[in-house]
């Protein structure tokens, strides 16, 4: 009997066992789908170096765009003044051509009591000037010599208001192009630091501790670059210095102070121009280093909190120099010098769009406002890496 039985295919079912090719098959299969669900979240998934670079990205982006913000903000509340001085000169105007019109229709009338034509209201009113409602009327020539100085005056005021009404007119769309632009602003700064945000909250525990590394890594680099700067300025001075010495022994001037009589060497290897400006310096500094510890806030100039121009204002304005209010502005605001000459006082400029700005103290370090969720602090001006410096200018 058995030689009459058909033997299975390969691969079926036999008392609940596979044979070795389906089971195989099976287990290869299920390891593929394994391997895909495990490997579609990772690859999805940016490392956490991309992650660091965006968030960077992002806090630049939104230091740019809260600089237009500032320079929007305050463009807004000049163009404001503006259209209220204009608006409170077009009132008074206005006023006054009420009065010599009234005082117009006067005369007009006295006229038509002696005999001339009968004067109408909203003739005067709507005519192109009185001068031409009195010439139509023939009035001109009954007029005294006071009447037709006034009907002169209430033309030229006729037309001055129309003008300062223009004018009103055009600045107040002015003002609402910058409110926009403000909006604009302030909207893209939001939604860059919520992307910031958003990116941070997703990290695990574990990324966070790696980020804060790689963070503390950054910050030992710039330390050294720092250390080096102050070594070379202070090589730098100690080489004029000598220098100095020399030139006097040799004239046998016996004097101190610069070879050129402008100026003397400081801590920091460079040479300071002059004593008022170190003294104003001095005073910005101090006003700097009493703001250490307070928030950043974008768009805000203290006293409680401040962004990188906003507290960089302050403190020249603590020294009694006015600085502009945004970074586009205060970089154009006195003498461009190299980083190796940076001295105490100097305003460091980074990035290529000139989006932040810190004060320098001296030895490679700044005070500045970094960014959103850090607060006021001293930092090496290589905190970003070298390349990320613009320029050094020395306020006016």
């Amino acid at each position: 009997m058995a030689s009459h039985r058909k033997s299975r295919p390969a691969g079926t079912r036999v008392a609940g066992i596979r044979t070795p090719a389906l089971a195989t098959a099976a287990l290869t299969s299920v390891a593929l789908l394994s391997q895909t669900a495990n490997a579609t979240p990772s690859d999805d998934r940016p490392t956490l170096e991309e992650v660091e670079k965006k968030v960077d990205d992002l806090y630049r982006q939104a230091g740019s765009a809260t600089e237009k913000y500032n320079a929007a903000k305050e463009k807004t509340a000049k163009q404001r003044k503006k259209v209220d001085t204009l608006l409170d000169d077009v009132a008074r105007r206005t006023q006054k051509l009420n009065d010599a019109r009234e005082e117009l229709g006067s005369f007009a009338s006295a006229q038509y009591r002696t005999g001339a034509a009968v004067p109408e209201t909203a003739t005067l009113l709507l005519a192109d000037s009185p001068q031409d409602y009195f010439d139509q009327n023939q009035l001109m020539d009954r007029l005294t010599g006071r009447q037709k100085s006034a009907v002169d005056d209430y033309v030229t005021q006729q037309s001055e208001t129309m003008e300062k009404r223009r004018e009103a007119t055009e600045s107040l769309e002015t003002l609402t192009d910058s409110q926009n632009d403000l909006k604009t602003a302030k909207s893209t700064v939001q939604k860059k630091l919520a992307t910031a945000r958003e990116l941070l909250s997703e990290l695990t525990a574990e990324e966070k501790a790696r980020l804060a590394a790689i963070e503390k890594k950054k910050q030992q680099e710039a330390a050294r670059k720092a250390a080096e700067l102050a070594k070379q300025q202070a090589e730098e001075a100690a080489e004029r210095k000598r220098q100095e010495e020399a030139a006097q022994q040799e004239s046998g001037s016996g004097t101190s102070g610069g070879s050129d009589g402008t100026g003397s060497s400081d801590s920091s290897g460079s040479t300071t121009p002059d004593t008022s400006n170190a003294t104003k310096a001095e005073k910005a500094i101090a006003f700097a280093r009493a703001q250490i510890g307070k928030p950043y806030v974008w768009g805000a100039t203290g006293p409680g909190s401040y962004d990188c121009s906003g507290l960089t204002q302050a403190a020249w304005k603590a020294a009694g120099v006015t600085l502009p209010r945004v970074t586009y502005d205060q970089v154009n605001a006195g003498t461009t010098v190299s980083v190796s000459q940076a001295q105490p006082g100097d305003l460091v400029f980074f990035y290529d769009d000139i989006s932040h700005v810190g004060l320098y103290i001296g030895d490679g370090m700044m005070i500045h406002a970094p960014k959103p969720g850090a607060y006021v602090r001293e930092e090496s001006i290589f905190y970003d890496g070298e390349s990320s410096i613009h320029s050094v200018v020395r306020p006016a």
